[in-house]
């Protein structure tokens, strides 16, 4: 056998399993080029803030009012963006007409593939407005067969809606890269999936596909009240991950694989792990096994035990909270579990660990039952693919 060429899973070479992100090749800018940034500068300012006159989106934009006015007309042309009557307010002279995102004029599928018993998704407007939803249980299924519910998910979404259909977003588990292939997603036995690729061939239409804590971030960034540009929403209910934004970014990593804190050890002595190695935080504050010994715990006990898991997450993510000066964390699971002595935990420990200059700033909170954020990360996903919105 060849020494310089390692066999892994399918074939593949052990350089090919891991290889780093594509590196992007500059090239020159072209006049198309300006044209879709400006457009995507006209639609960034409707989408976050609203109805605005054209003159309005001139001073926002920085571009020219005669470039805007022919933004806006080839915008109204495709329908994404309409006119809604006159300003109504007591300034002097003849009353701007406003503009704004035409929310229906095209419909978004979104799939959240995280949990382990069921694929949930969603038809979802420009706006992130929830329009129809729908689920399938995955009754144990994995690899092919677990493609094929997927489809057939995204089919039931597309007959629920007449609109066009402007892209697919989908949150998948595992290890999710820049073309859109899950490089693992362990529980569903996909390995090198070109998933993206599969189901652009399938629906016709633009797909993209990140990782199911990555797009939650997304989905809190774009779509949730957060101050600041740079978050960490800690996901603990179909294993444990963290999806980055930094300065309005998703961090993403060399590998992909930012954010897989579920896999640090915490206690070597610890309960076995699914990846073979013992005390993983997954173990300590993954919802399953948390709940499992919350109903193995006398009632009056259950409080030091969530406040034992708290901490544990803390001491994982207060180095990480204090290298980049984090002010704002969203915890993402069951109510049940974080609300309470977990997030109380968990915050206290990152201030016991870190200096008073990066945790006065701090917000640790949880999601509250909000349940939708990789369907609406999934959604961003489209919006910043097709139409430049984030």
């Amino acid at each position: 056998m060849s020494e310089d060429v390692i066999p892994t899973r399918q074939g593949i070479p052990a350089g090919e399993a891991t290889r780093p992100r594509r590196r992007r090749v500059s090239t020159k800018s072209l006049p198309q080029h300006n044209r879709v940034h400006n457009r995507s500068v006209v639609l960034q300012a409707l989408f976050h803030q609203g109805a605005m006159s054209r003159a309005d989106l001139a001073r926002e934009s920085g571009l020219t009012r005669p470039t805007v006015s022919v933004l806006v007309a080839e915008l109204e042309a495709d329908g994404i963006v309409a006119e809604i009557g006159q300003r109504e307010d007591a300034r002097v002279g003849k009353p701007a007409t406003l503009v704004e995102i035409n929310a229906d004029a095209f419909h978004l599928i979104v799939l959240d593939l995280s949990s382990a018993d069921r694929f949930v998704g969603a038809v979802v407007d420009l706006r992130g407005r929830i329009v129809e939803r729908a689920e399938l249980e995955i009754d144990g299924a994995v690899g092919e067969d677990a493609i094929v519910r997927a489809i057939r998910l995204g089919e039931r979404l597309s007959a629920l809606t007449t609109r066009r259909i402007l892209g697919i977003g989908v949150g998948s588990p595992g290890i999710v890269d820049d073309h859109g292939v899950v490089r693992e997603a362990l529980h569903l036995e996909w390995f090198d999936l070109p998933l993206a690729e599969r189901l652009t061939a399938h629906f016709q239409v633009p797909v993209q596909v990140g990782n199911d804590a990555n797009t939650a971030a997304l989905g809190v960034h774009t779509f949730r009240d957060v101050p600041g540009l740079s978050l960490m929403v800690i996901t603990i209910e179909h294993g444990v991950g963290v999806g980055l934004i930094i300065g309005g970014e998703l961090v993403e990593g060399e590998q992909f694989s930012a954010g897989e804190i579920g896999h640090v050890t915490v206690d070597d002595d610890g309960d076995l792990c699914t990846c073979g190695r013992r005390g993983c935080l997954e173990v300590v504050i993954g919802a399953r096994y948390l709940s499992d010994r919350l109903a193995a715990t006398a009632p009056d006990a259950r409080e030091a035990v969530l406040s034992a898991a708290g901490r544990a997450l803390g001491v994982v993510t207060a180095p990480v909270i204090s290298a980049l000066n984090l002010n704002e964390v969203v915890l993402s699971g069951p109510a049940s579990l974080l609300d309470g002595p977990f997030v109380e935990a968990a915050l206290a420990t990152v201030r016991a660990r870190t200096l008073s200059a990066v945790s006065n700033g701090l917000s640790m909170r949880t999601t509250q039952g909000d349940t939708d954020l990789v369907l609406l990360g999934g959604a961003s996903l489209v919006l910043q693919a097709e139409l430049g919105v984030s």
